[in-house]
């Protein structure tokens, strides 16, 4: 694998991205890999690094970018986990939706991206976000991914669930049983609208398994089969689209 760490111009400052591309067989189709609320790091680069060896170029960029150069949560840290929240509340769909034409100025000048096959995926905070950009960018969006996503179905102006007519990939999203940090109707509710749509889309519910299941550092919430799951949907999603 190719890895690079670059600064990408948006309309707000510099976006640190992390970007991971195959060696061989390239131009390679393209994924923005959204970040969740612990910040990018290593665990993140090492995720992006497993979709890179099957194929594609993966975008992993800081959304923290304007409130600090780089955040990493420390577990069981009060400071740390409270500095999260504040920068988590710091982020909205428009804002990654503005970030997000930083990463197609990128891959429209890279000439190892293929960027006509673009898609995109978000664990967490980012799921809503991934499901954004998607509506947001439906010509250049072939697929989607939300992972345990949270505020997926709100009753926010900017909910989700109110913009999927507009996304005309195809859309992933799985929901993990024991997810505290969702509800179950609210899920329901996203299933609805993508029916009511008619949304190439597909929720999937994973039985036992917690918000995180997918992270190994994540302690007792990592479900290694269910993260195994997670990993073969994403591959036959972009797959494919892509």
């Amino acid at each position: 694998m190719i890895d690079r760490e670059i600064l990408l111009k948006t309309t707000d400052g510099a976006m640190s991205t992390f970007v991971t591309q195959p060696e061989e067989g390239g131009p390679s189709p393209v994924v923005f890999f959204y970040m969740d609320a612990p910040g990018k790091r290593e665990e993140l680069h090492d995720m992006a690094r497993r979709l890179g060896s099957a194929g594609y170029t993966v975008l992993l960029p800081n959304l923290y970018y304007r409130e600090v150069e780089h955040f990493e949560l420390v577990r069981d840290d009060e400071v740390s986990v409270k500095e999260m929240f504040r920068l988590m509340s710091t982020l909205s769909n428009a804002s990654v939706v503005a970030d997000t034409q930083a990463l197609f100025d990128f891959i429209d000048g890279d000439d190892q991206a293929v960027e006509t096959r673009v898609g995109c995926m978000g664990y967490c905070m980012s799921g809503p976000f991934s499901l954004a950009v998607a509506a947001a960018f439906p010509t250049r969006v072939r697929a989607a991914a939300s992972l345990y996503g949270v505020r997926l179905a709100t009753e926010a102006a900017d909910s989700p669930h109110l913009s999927v007519k507009n996304i005309a990939g195809e859309v992933y999203v799985a929901a993990a049983e024991l997810d505290q940090h969702i509800q179950a109707a609210e899920v329901n509710r996203l299933e609805a609208a993508f029916a009511e749509a008619k949304t190439n889309a597909r929720v999937e519910w994973y039985p036992g398994a917690d918000h995180g299941f997918a992270f190994p550092g994540r302690g007792a919430a990592y479900d290694k089969p269910s993260a195994e799951r997670h990993w073969e949907r994403l591959h036959a999603l972009f797959q494919r689209n892509l």
